[in-house]
C-alpha cells in the first residue's frame, strides 16, 4: 500500500504549527501574567515568547521525552548484552578505542567473564 507522503508531510507540518503557537501562547501568557509583577521584567511579544521556548529547549535538553518511558534502561541492557557477546580480543579493542578518545574505561562490573 502506497503512503500519500504528501498529505502526511501536511498534517505533520499543520501538527508543528499547531504546536509552537500553542506552546508560545502559554510561554507568553505566563511570562506576561508573572514576570513583570514579580521581577519587574517587561512584557515580551509572542515571537519573544517562540524564541524563549525554542532556548530553553536547547539549554535544558527538550526533547528527551521522545524515546518514551525506559529509553535508557533498554539502552544500557542493549549494551551490556553486546559486552557479553564480545571475545576478550574485542572488548580489549573496544577499550583501547574508547580510551583514545575518553581516557580511561573502567570495566563493566556484570559478569562480563573476565
Amino acid at each position: 500500500m502506497r503512503r500519500n507522503w504528501a498529505g502526511m508531510l501536511v498534517r505533520v507540518l499543520l501538527f508543528l504549527i499547531i504546536a509552537i503557537a500553542g506552546f508560545g501562547q502559554a510561554v507568553l501568557q505566563l511570562w506576561n501574567w508573572l514576570m513583570p509583577s514579580l521581577f519587574g521584567f517587561h512584557t515580551i511579544t509572542f515571537w519573544q515568547a517562540v524564541g524563549l521556548l525554542a532556548l530553553s529547549w536547547v539549554l535544558f535538553g527538550g526533547w528527551r521525552g521522545m524515546h518514551g518511558p525506559g529509553y535508557s534502561r533498554r539502552w544500557q541492557r542493549r549494551m551490556m548484552e553486546r559486552w557479553e557477546n564480545m571475545t576478550p580480543e574485542e572488548r580489549e579493542r573496544f577499550r583501547e578505542g574508547i580510551r583514545g578518545r575518553c581516557g580511561q574505561v573502567p570495566t563493566p562490573a556484570s559478569g562480563s567473564g573476565q
